[in-house]
């Protein structure tokens, strides 16, 4: 018989919120993104899923590149001025 690999144990969490938020992975970062970048999830239905796919597709582009433009768009980084 083979040994069995132990499990990984979980990493541990920063001890606060504010550390959590400013605490880095440095694992590589995704293609397109930029080198300090942070995962977002957002719950959306199937159906919206699958349109944002087919979008996605249709432009020859991922997903997340996407989604990136999108947020760029929307949230320009220009501070200070009224919309």
């Amino acid at each position: 018989m083979t040994d069995r690999v132990s499990k990984r144990a979980f990493a541990a969490r920063p001890a606060t919120p504010d550390a959590w938020v400013r605490t880095q992975d440095f694992a590589p970062p995704p293609r397109g993104a930029d080198t300090f970048s942070a995962r977002l999830t957002i719950d959306v239905t199937p159906e919206l899923r699958g349109r944002i796919k087919i979008a996605a597709f249709r432009r020859g582009e991922t997903v997340a590149d996407m989604l990136r433009a999108l947020l760029l768009r929307e949230f320009p980084d220009n501070e200070g001025t009224a919309s």
